[in-house]
């Protein structure tokens, strides 16, 4: 157990090389309309054209889903856990409840084992549900007519800040494959395809560490898919 406990300890930082950005590559905030809407943007400086056509490019903004990991002013601990960025906002709906803790059986066997207690994250809180009647889905705040702050991040987001660069002439419209994607995608937007249940937005009310994205034929992320190492079984 004190070696498990020690790798544990050991493993609690991440290492610089994991979260070192690219060269010429920084990460960016654009600030929403109230101070905790802050939208992480990856800035990529580019190099000026020469020759005939000489000028001086302006860097590109791209999306940005490594989270705080790139950020240097963050400090990652894998036993502290993620910093809260949606805590606010669920609290301030009031349409959800903390549960007094976990209802799985073996959940509890686990905490009530003393023999763990050296292993235990310390950021882990008590769940949350929604309150009796309430639904608390972003669809069903779309279907409502609200502008969630989620809504307005991901707005923001999907953008890039395109609508500030100085040359959108040249940009090739490519092939749409029957999206009606808006030059500038509003919250009202992202409400309204929400709401026609055209796009999703991922984000349960028991991970409020998330940023919100959106994944829909009218989005930057047309696909969500959950990738990961599960238990095989081989039959003869």
């Amino acid at each position: 157990m004190k070696q498990s406990s020690e790798t544990l300890t050991s493993l609690s930082s991440i290492n610089e090389a994991f979260i070192k950005p690219f060269p010429n590559s920084t990460k960016v905030y654009v600030k929403g309309s109230r101070d905790d809407i802050r939208v992480p943007m990856r800035q990529i400086k580019l190099t000026d054209t020469i020759g005939d056509l000489a000028e001086k490019n302006d860097p590109i903004h791209v999306y940005d889903t490594s989270g705080p990991y790139t950020d240097p002013s963050k400090t990652i601990s894998y036993r502290e856990g993620l910093e809260s960025l949606r805590s606010k906002w669920i609290e301030e709906r009031d349409d959800t409840e903390i549960l007094d803790g976990v209802s799985s059986k073996f959940a509890n066997e686990r905490l009530g084992n003393k023999k763990l207690d050296e292993l235990r994250f310390e950021h882990l809180k008590a769940p949350r549900k929604a309150k009796k009647g309430k639904n608390v889905t972003q669809m069903h705040y779309a279907r409502k007519g609200i502008i969630t702050p989620e809504m307005e991040y991901i707005a923001i987001r999907e953008n890039c800040l395109w609508q500030e660069y100085k040359d959108q002439v040249g940009q090739h419209k490519g092939e749409s494959f029957g999206a009606a994607t808006p030059k500038i995608i509003t919250p009202e937007f992202v409400r309204d395809e929400v709401a026609r249940g055209r796009a999703i937005i991922p984000n349960n009310i028991n991970h409020p560490e998330t940023e919100p994205m959106i994944v829909g034929r009218n989005f930057l992320v047309k696909i969500n898919g959950n990738i990961g190492n599960s238990a095989l079984r081989l039959f003869n």
